[in-house]
């Protein structure tokens, strides 16, 4: 019996967290093939390289797609978008699949399924129907009316796909295979590596064996002109307050240049003692060095998502996750530099760690997604159900 091709497409670091699981399941199950698709800012050195540790991880990658334009500004995006439509159509025209699957919402996940859907390809969709702020919002519900088969990660997810007209055999609520890993990491959260000594990156070496939190924080591509100084605030607070910090760099998103340049400019001019800053880490490591610190500041996903399940304390600044279900974890805070300063007070001072929210998953996500790619009708027909 031929094996179904399932070529999954992966365009930036945070998209293999989300789907590290699946392609394990998807590469070992019986009646599937799994042809693996790197594109996007996942290539390239500046924002953490994560083809590297994609490949250190075992899995053979199908095909490498350039199509980052240098800019990172909105028409940047809008043309990396383009060519991402043009180059992933010819790669999916010599990969032949049986199905394509995209990956949430990051602007350039567009591409895919445009690619795929356009050339008669049954797309797969995965963590569709969620609501945030940002053009994710937008690129996510696209993905979800031109996507065929639709693997959400929650049951209000769920609700909101079967809303926009999907079909309810083809609505599937899997979870989040980024929980499965936070899972396996709850069972020995120890950190037992020296980030520092693991990853380098730059700044201070940062005495954070009594205590740190972790920063990462992205622009807002609606926000786009506001991304220097709403990082600027984040940096003088974390600065001020004194306590070591474990910080990430962006996403390479519209507004992704003013975030970077400030970052750069603060730690050139005022050298911060207690910052210590990355670029990238694999999963599990990330998962670990969150478990041990004392909060997660920023906009990050990750902190609606694994941090939820991890219980982690988590400041979410401004609007990015605007919408998004969340545990009781989280606090919202706005830009303003008192608003962050009271929020990071107030989580690092959680005397125990917040009951772990199981919102998108309980760390199954990957075998659920593998076993209905085996199983469910492959069409890339459909009409709106009501």
């Amino acid at each position: 019996m031929n094996k179904r091709k399932i070529c999954v497409v992966i365009t930036a670091r945070p998209s293999y967290s989300r789907v590290k699981t699946a392609l394990k399941a998807i590469q070992a199950h019986p009646k599937l093939e799994l042809q693996l698709v790197v594109a996007g800012s996942a290539l390239l050195d500046r924002y953490g390289n994560a083809v590297n540790y994609i490949e250190d991880d075992g899995f053979v990658i199908n095909e490498k797609v350039f199509i980052v334009l240098e800019g990172e500004n909105k028409t940047s995006m809008a043309k990396t978008t383009g060519l991402g439509v043009m180059e992933l159509s010819n790669t999916f025209y010599n990969l032949k699949p049986d199905a394509v699957v995209a990956i949430a919402d990051r602007f350039e996940t567009i591409a895919v399924s445009i690619a795929a859907s356009y050339q008669n390809i049954p797309l797969v969709h995965i963590q569709g129907g969620e609501v945030t702020g940002n053009i994710d919002e937008k690129v996510r519900h696209a993905n979800t009316k031109l996507a065929d088969i639709h693997l959400v990660a929650s049951e209000e997810a769920k609700t909101r796909v079967l809303k926009m007209g999907e079909d309810e055999d083809f609505v599937f609520n899997t979870g989040c295979p980024s929980i499965d890993i936070a899972y396996e990491v709850s069972r020995n959260p120890k950190l037992d590596f020296n980030p520092i000594d693991k990853y380098g990156g730059v700044g201070k070496k940062i005495n954070w064996q009594d205590g740190y939190i972790v920063v990462m924080q992205h622009p807002v591509t609606t926000e786009y002109d506001q991304a220097r100084e709403n990082v600027y605030n984040t940096l003088k607070v974390v600065h001020e307050l004194g306590i070591p910090a474990f910080w990430f760099w962006p996403n390479v998103d519209s507004g992704a240049d003013g975030t970077s340049n400030g970052i750069r400019s603060y730690r050139e001019e005022h050298q911060p003692e207690n910052i210590h800053f990355f670029k990238n880490m694999i999963p599990e490591d990330f998962l670990r060095l969150l478990c041990n610190s004392k909060c997660l500041v920023g906009n990050s996903s990750v902190g609606i998502r694994e941090c939820a399940f991890l219980g982690v304390p988590v400041v979410n600044i401004g609007t990015r996750q605007h919408g998004r279900s969340r545990g009781e974890n989280v606090i919202d805070v706005s830009y303003e530099q008192d608003a962050i300063k009271n929020g990071i007070l107030n989580r690092i001072q959680t005397e125990n760690r917040i009951a772990k929210d199981t919102i998108y998953g309980n760390g199954d996500s990957g075998k659920k997604i593998a076993d209905i790619l085996a199983t469910i009708e492959l069409r890339y027909h459909k009409t709106i159900m009501y």
